[in-house]
């Protein structure tokens, strides 16, 4: 027969929160004077302070680094297609498990992938947060890259508000050329 613990206390989220607030005295700025301006629960608040101070105790580090040994791939130039989708695809995987998540890629080939995670994601200095419930997010479209974005990814309703804000030409709607099913953040996570 299992026990429940006993839900904290008024004074314990009182006392957490005095604690939290002086853990981040260094780091105050306006997102900290956000909270008193928002209507949270003394536990919601001392969950937002305890991500900030998570966020500003976190090293940054190439993602490459976030791994033991350290993540490096091999030249694409030197692998068979099949070579560059099967570690492309262990890749992604470790990537997911470092809680790194990849998206928009289903307009790039497998090599192209690739290549995008050796060249750009690898070595990226991102702030690595050991709390379970924080995911990078790397969008695999080029930021200018409205075309693409236009053609493959925007809703109807996107496409036409673009059109109407640029009253530009709409490039022609495409299927994706490499759908993919890739590992995703849990539904349930907050």
């Amino acid at each position: 027969m299992s026990q429940s613990l006993p839900a904290e206390t008024e004074v314990d989220l009182l006392l957490r929160n005095a604690q939290l607030r002086d853990e981040l005295e260094p780091y105050i700025d306006e997102s900290v004077d956000l909270v008193s301006l928002r209507h949270m629960s003394l536990a919601e608040e001392n969950e937002f302070l305890a991500s900030i101070l998570a966020w500003e105790r976190a090293p940054t580090l190439p993602i490459s680094q976030w791994f033991e040994p350290e993540l490096k791939l091999p030249n694409p130039e030197h692998l068979t297609d099949d070579q560059v989708r099967s570690i492309l695809w262990q890749t992604i995987e470790q990537l997911y498990d470092q809680r790194v998540v990849l998206d928009l890629t289903d307009h790039l080939s497998d090599r192209q992938l690739y290549c995008l995670i050796a060249r750009d994601i690898l070595p990226s200095f991102e702030k690595r947060i050991a709390d379970h419930r924080n995911y990078l997010h790397w969008h695999c479209l080029e930021e200018n890259d409205m075309e693409c974005w236009l053609k493959y990814y925007a809703t109807e309703v996107e496409r036409e508000q673009w059109h109407l804000e640029t009253g530009m030409e709409l490039p022609e709607q495409a299927e994706l050329p490499y759908p993919r099913k890739m590992p995703r953040r849990p539904n349930n996570m907050g």
